[in-house]
């Protein structure tokens, strides 16, 4: 089994589409059962909350239901307990390192490195404040491209 982790500000956009994109691709590979994701944020600040609606709305438009989802911070253990800890952006990859435990995981990433030469883009913008609905799509778009590369990924060394 391979426990992926997203992880974004607030667990309310970016990283519960990742876990939701990454959950119906592994799924449509018949890998739900070797692959597992989740998500969270590295503040607290939504704790609780489901995804933002326009998330919710742009997943809804592709197929994927995120209501039953709920935003968590990062917690200690996360560290132990997934092998790929996987960063929307440059600040929460680097609040990910400075966090990390000594020992642990090796696999703390930039979500989009597999398709940054591909998509032009290295970090997943944030679309809370200034996305309006084009920028929801557009972090769909690139959330899909990376899955699908993180599951090529996992795939090919399993």
């Amino acid at each position: 089994m391979t426990a992926v982790l997203f992880v974004c500000t607030g667990n309310i956009c970016r990283s519960p589409t990742a876990e939701a994109v990454f959950r119906k691709l592994t799924a449509a590979r018949g890998l739900a059962d070797t692959i597992h994701a989740a998500s969270c944020g590295i503040s607290a600040w939504h704790a609780g909350s489901p995804p933002d609606p326009r998330s919710q709305d742009a997943a809804l438009a592709r197929g994927i239901d995120m209501s039953g989802m709920r935003a968590r911070p990062l917690r200690a253990d996360d560290y132990r307990n997934f092998d790929l800890l996987l960063a929307m952006d440059k600040s929460h990859l680097r609040h990910l390192q400075a966090h990390a435990p000594a020992g642990g995981p090796a696999g703390i990433h930039l979500f989009l490195e597999p398709v940054a030469d591909r998509t032009g883009y290295t970090e997943v913008p944030d679309p809370y404040y200034d996305g309006g609905l084009t920028g929801f799509d557009l972090v769909f778009d690139l959330v899909e491209a990376a899955a699908a590369a993180w599951i090529d990924r996992i795939t090919a060394v399993s």
